[in-house]
């Protein structure tokens, strides 16, 4: 569209159209833009992140009791008593501290924030491994194995995670606690899994759980250092480089436990589909049946609880194992539950007249 060729009335119009637009559109955008905060509140949050990140009485109470409530409610395999020890979140307060002390260059905060973590840690672990030496559970329920393999969403957690407490330090009206409820979620039970899991010597299990301890506390930091950028409270540094670096080095291992998840989850999927269209065992004469696969055991074992009238020997369950194992190409172990049912006609006869 040739401008030129309007009247000189009508140019004037369209240039402070656009011109219009441009500033408004300017103006919307630095909406976003990170304004900075005035120097009192930067000194606010620097007082109360430094109360924050003390070692104390205050925290170590609370360290403790999360701890504890924790371990019991991973022991009963209980979610509703993990939760309780999700309402304390003790290891919210120097982390938070730990990330803006990173950007600023802050050693002292950064050193008194590492000591409480470091401290509350060691703390956990040694509690967790107490308590699970006292109880020596033979086995370990769903809600300690659920901690045991990190993967991709664990880490997305751990970035909201952070991200909401952050946002609740530096933002007007907003509760603390629904942040420590969030960061809870992410820290204190998989540290307990640590414990528990080396004091049965099943160090694959703790492994797994310090990785996805070590992946929450580098995503909750990442988060939380975005968040005090974007809320004006200190600038971009290199500490946020090196947060970000180390926590794409745990996208490697936590990716291939994603991909792996997936890969498991279709196997599970094509096993019972095999077993149930393809096998005479499991298909017919079947009122019901419920197949799991347990991934941790090797080779992995397959449950199938079934209701049936019939009678499964083991050279049937031999059978359907070898038929499984070469259809899948790996070998499997089958364990079949079998809920007999005992099917009793009426009699009419007995019947009074």
């Amino acid at each position: 569209m040739d401008f030129n060729n309007y009247p000189p009335k009508q140019k004037f119009l369209n240039s402070r159209a656009r011109r219009f637009i441009r500033i408004k559109t300017i103006r919307f955008l630095k909406q976003f833009l990170p304004k900075q905060v005035k120097d009192v509140y930067i000194k606010k949050l620097h007082r109360e992140l430094w109360l924050d990140a003390s070692w104390n009485t205050n925290f170590i109470v609370f360290t403790i009791s999360a701890c504890l409530i924790a371990t019991f409610g991973l022991i009963s395999n209980s979610t509703a008593v993990i939760i309780g020890a999700m309402l304390i979140a003790p290891l919210m307060l120097p982390l938070r501290a730990m990330a803006f002390a990173a950007l600023e260059g802050d050693f002292p905060l950064f050193r008194k924030g590492l000591f409480s973590i470091i401290g509350a840690t060691i703390m956990a672990f040694l509690l967790s491994n107490i308590a699970g030496h006292l109880v020596d559970l033979p086995e370990f329920g769903s809600e300690v194995l659920a901690r045991t393999q990190p993967n991709l969403v664990d880490l997305a957690i751990a970035v909201v995670a952070g991200g909401i407490s952050a946002f609740a330090k530096v933002r007007k009206g907003v509760s603390d606690a629904v942040a420590g409820t969030a960061i809870a979620v992410a820290l204190m039970p998989p540290l307990c899994v640590v414990g528990l899991s080396s004091s049965q010597e099943q160090y694959y299990f703790s492994k797994g759980a310090f990785l996805l301890y070590l992946t929450n506390l580098l995503g909750i930091t990442l988060s939380c250092m975005i968040v005090f950028i974007l809320a004006g409270y200190t600038k971009i540094s290199h500490a946020l480089g090196w947060t970000l670096a180390l926590t794409s080095i745990l996208v490697l291992p936590l990716g291939a436990s994603f991909f792996q998840l997936v890969r498991q989850a279709q196997l599970t999927t094509e096993i019972t589909n095999k077993l149930i269209n393809e096998t005479i065992t499991v298909g017919e004469g079947v009122n019901n049946s419920h197949i799991e696969v347990d991934w941790t055991q090797d080779p992995p074992i397959v449950y199938i609880t079934l209701q049936t009238d019939k009678d499964i020997n083991s050279k049937q369950a031999a059978l359907v194992e070898t038929f499984i194992s070469r259809k899948m190409g790996q070998p499997f172990e089958l364990v079949f539950i079998v809920d007999k049912v005992i099917r009793i006609p009426t009699d009419n006869n007995v019947l009074p007249k």
